[in-house]
């Protein structure tokens, strides 16, 4: 049988809402130090943003799937994938012109902002959920993975501008520094995407787009959907910290860290359960699935958190002592790493010889690296730190190396020395501390596909709803974050009571946060690897065996 030619024009149109999901969250890290100052916020509190941003991913899927299972009809199924996209830009919209007018008005509070991205990031998760069978369905199922990956791979080069192009708006130049910043600069930026958003959904309309839907069944699974609820209720008190604890007089730290433990407790149960008694669970009845989800919470949160909360480390001089006009280039590298990852992994697109897939395996992330050099330049930013940088690139070059396209091999070989390299961060100070933090961008960078692999393993009729499942779990980057910035904000009485904890700063030390989702994502591997053991599974060695 021929395959399906991919359909490359409109592929291209599709692959730039994936652009637009990195560009707008990496700028996020740039825009939260900036506000916790303009607004005057702890860092909980500027910690919002990502819970904003990432929360509305998860409820508007949770709205999806509610819709779904309660009328028994696919809504994007209904409507059709390019319809979905193009309503999804449309709420972005709506979110960019709100934080337009908001931050040109002279009158922006934090919590209007708040309100702008969650609107923003609603549409983006219309946008994804739909997106992401589109570019599978473009072409045959067979190449659908390659496609994904090329479209990730934009998506990096989103996340690599996005920080410095904002950064730019708010605090012009480097050498013009703080004296530019205003929330009034990212008016225009604003605007600036709002009519990208317009114009994009206008090329969909207008494009000779299929009317692609899922010939699959829905899956009823009432006992999930009740789950799920229950994780959504329990991520409202993170959103409302402020209210919540003027009500019941408890710390903010103590909501979130209480939501997070209580979200995570639902999962296991759920296994538990599920385990016991099948029926009604969908794809959470399989364990790879529930503990993939855990796990790509704990990822994007990991992810989100090391960069979200890295403007307060910079800060300290014996970090550098950056302020955020002056943070840029290093956000930048954290969010290059991970471009760096992803474009390796794209090499597998191309149907080459070994040798060759070999060579560009280890040219194309230097390549990468260099153009992350080039727009730094270009911005203006200062770079003869990154010239030692190369040296963690080997490193990670090396692991992919070993660990080839294995998933398992993959992710636990990362996630161990994503450990290691936060064991040196907490050990040590200065540029080998960043760097050290940074490098967890070049292992973070393989984790998702590595993740869902093992996850979706096995599940049959169950790996649409199981996938589904899985991007919900996004929701592991609106709570992580502020769960480190509850220990950053003991340093606003510890560093005058000097108090410290073992030998250090809380600041410094909240990154045991990240230590902990990396060790827990190596443990995540052995785990499932002897879950899909036991139902005969062994998805290393399928790999091997399609090669």
């Amino acid at each position: 049988m021929s395959q399906q030619p991919t359909k490359w024009s409109q592929f291209g149109v599709l692959i730039t809402v994936f652009f637009f999901w990195g560009f707008v969250a990496a700028s996020n890290s740039i825009f939260i130090p900036f506000c916790k100052e303009y607004f005057h916020l702890d860092q909980i509190q500027s910690q919002l943003i990502g819970s904003a941003f990432y929360g509305a991913y998860f409820y508007g899927s949770l709205l999806l799937f509610l819709f779904s299972t309660l009328s028994g009809t696919d809504l994007l199924n209904k409507i059709g994938y390019k319809k979905g996209i193009i309503y999804g830009l449309l709420i972005s919209v709506v979110g960019a012109l709100a934080l337009a007018f908001i931050s040109g008005s002279g009158n922006a509070t934090f919590g209007l902002v708040l309100i702008s991205f969650f609107i923003i990031a609603l549409g983006f998760s219309l946008q994804q959920t739909s997106a992401q069978p589109f570019a599978i369905a473009l072409g045959s199922e067979e190449t659908g993975a390659h496609r994904l990956n090329m479209a990730g791979s934009v998506n990096s080069f989103g996340t690599l501008l996005g920080p410095l192009v904002v950064s730019w708006l708010l605090f012009g130049t480097v050498k013009e520094g703080k004296a530019t910043a205003s929330i009034a600069n990212i008016q225009t930026l604003y605007f600036f995407l709002s009519g990208l958003f317009i114009l994009a959904a206008l090329i969909f309309a207008a494009s000779k787009l299929p009317k692609t839907t899922s010939d699959e069944k829905l899956e009823k699974s009432p006992k999930a959907l009740i789950a799920l609820v229950i994780i959504g209720a329990l991520f409202l008190p993170v959103l409302f910290a402020d209210a919540v604890k003027e009500q019941l007089q408890i710390s903010k730290s103590a909501i979130i860290y209480s939501s997070l433990t209580l979200i995570l407790l639902v999962l296991f149960i759920s296994m538990i359960a599920a385990k016991k008694n099948k029926s009604g669970w969908g794809a959470m009845a399989f364990p790879q699935l529930v503990l993939g989800m855990i796990a790509i919470f704990i990822y994007v949160g990991v992810e989100v958190t090391i960069d979200n909360n890295f403007g307060a480390l910079l800060k300290l001089q014996e970090f550098g002592g950056y302020d955020e006009a002056h943070i840029s280039h290093l956000v930048s590298l954290y969010w290059g790493s991970l471009m760096i990852g992803r474009w390796t992994g794209a090499v597998s697109v191309f149907n080459i010889k070994k040798p060759l897939k070999k060579l560009l395996g280890i040219v194309v992330p230097f390549l990468a690296f260099g153009i992350i050099l080039l727009v730094n330049i270009i911005k203006g930013n200062e770079v003869k730190d990154f010239l030692l940088y190369p040296i963690c690139i080997a490193i990670a070059v090396g692991a992919f190396l070993f660990a080839g396209e294995k998933p398992v091999k993959l992710l636990l070989t990362v996630s161990v020395l994503a450990t290691i390299a936060m064991v040196i961060a907490l050990t040590s100070t200065g540029m080998v501390a960043n760097f050290a933090i940074i490098s967890c961008g070049l292992c973070c960078s393989v984790m998702w596909p590595c993740i869902f692999a093992l996850a979706v393993s096995g599940l049959g009729k169950y790996t649409s709803q199981g996938s589904a499942f899985l991007i919900m779990m996004i929701l592991g980057g609106a709570i992580v974050p502020p769960a480190q910035g509850a220990i950053i904000d003991i340093d606003k009485t510890a560093v005058a009571a000097g108090e410290t904890i073992m030998g250090t700063n809380f600041t410094h030390f909240s990154y045991i946060v990240p230590l902990l989702c990396f060790a827990y994502l190596a443990w995540h591997t052995l785990k499932t690897k002897a879950v899909l053991k036991k139902q005969g599974l062994d998805v290393d060695a399928q790999v091997a065996a399609g090669h």
